[in-house]
């Protein structure tokens, strides 16, 4: 009988894990929807935490229709600008650019982050061929108070739902305008976030894999591993863990619930003091519940979830969110 071992630390899933490309999340995929035409995505900028009460929408809870307590997210949602339209083909090597044109009222913007001419006038794009429709929308990073970079940054966000060529015509109609959160989803519903983790650096075998401690009278170290592996094959497999980096990758958190959507204008969401490295809430925002990965001031993406199993509920009754200091917590 072979000698029973304990199953392995962490997942091989997730790997190498090495420090991600750029700390802006990147979409790799994208769910079909019934309901559209209409965006699938959106950006935002995580604010901090805090925590609110609200009349429990779970069903199946042991507190479903009591009040409860739980921690929030705030996420920043400035409305993004569309600035081009992009419209992809399928060939035998995956999917490629057919065609895109640009908005000629945001030339200025584009010229920041991507070669364009500022003569340019825009063109005409038809449908033929075409698997799938995306918009170039500028992020405004000027309008948000906590981020220091002014210069806008560029994403793609999908358009699903409907025939390609309604697709098309609304991605006609919303070129050159700025789109708001409530053009994406509400209250009630299901998000994908994606996000970049807290970076934390070079760490040992213990904190990154979560391996046990080797026995106190064990040799020279005990938070190490106790085998680099077998004899044969006779080199160090990348199944065993190891030191090495650890945070500051790309992951994804599956169906978060948002459970408020609100200005502040209308109601103030910034603590007394202002987040923690962040400061003020100065645009449209979003309570999500749980927490999300990433630090203050990151950039967050918002995707229709791929997953969604429990239904999206009508409204999320919130009787209080805590504005209290958050400075010394």
């Amino acid at each position: 009988m072979a000698t029973p071992n304990h199953s392995r630390h962490g997942s091989m899933g997730y790997y190498p894990r090495k420090r991600a490309s750029s700390p802006i999340p990147h979409i790799r995929s994208w769910p079909e929807i019934n309901d559209g035409p209409r965006l699938q995505g959106f950006v935002g900028f995580k604010a901090g935490m805090t925590h609110a009460l609200f009349v429990d929408y779970r069903k199946s809870s042991t507190t479903a229709g009591s009040e409860v307590a739980s921690s929030v997210t705030v996420i920043e949602v400035p409305p993004i600008k569309v600035a081009g339209i992009r419209l992809y083909g399928n060939g035998p090597y995956g999917e490629y650019v057919l065609s895109e044109t640009y908005d000629p009222s945001s030339v200025n913007d584009l010229s920041k982050v991507m070669p364009i001419s500022k003569d340019y006038k825009g063109k005409e794009i038809g449908e033929d061929g075409v698997t799938d429709v995306r918009i170039m929308a500028l992020i405004q990073n000027s309008k948000v108070k906590a981020i220091p970079k002014k210069r806008p940054d560029i994403t793609e966000i999908r358009i699903g739902g409907g025939s390609i060529k309604e697709r098309i015509e609304y991605a006609k109609s919303i070129l050159g305008k700025e789109i708001p959160f409530s053009s994406f989803s509400s209250p009630g519903k299901f998000v994908d976030v994606i996000a970049v983790t807290k970076g934390k650096g070079f760490q040992g075998h213990v904190k990154r894999w979560g391996v046990k401690l080797l026995p106190r009278k064990n040799r020279k170290h005990r938070r190490m591993i106790g085998t680099l592996g077998p004899w044969h094959p006779d080199w160090v497999r990348n199944t065993v863990p190891q030191a090495g980096q650890t945070g500051f990758h790309q992951r994804t958190e599956f169906n978060k619930r948002i459970l408020f959507y609100g200005k502040p204008q209308e109601k103030q969401i910034t603590p007394a003091g202002g987040f923690l490295n962040y400061g003020e809430v100065s645009n449209d925002y979003i309570l999500v519940h749980g927490s999300i990965p990433g630090s203050p001031k990151r950039m967050v993406k918002l995707r229709d979830p791929v997953r969604q199993v429990v239904k999206d509920v009508e409204k999320v009754t919130l009787s209080y969110v805590s504005t209290v200091s958050k400075q010394g917590v």
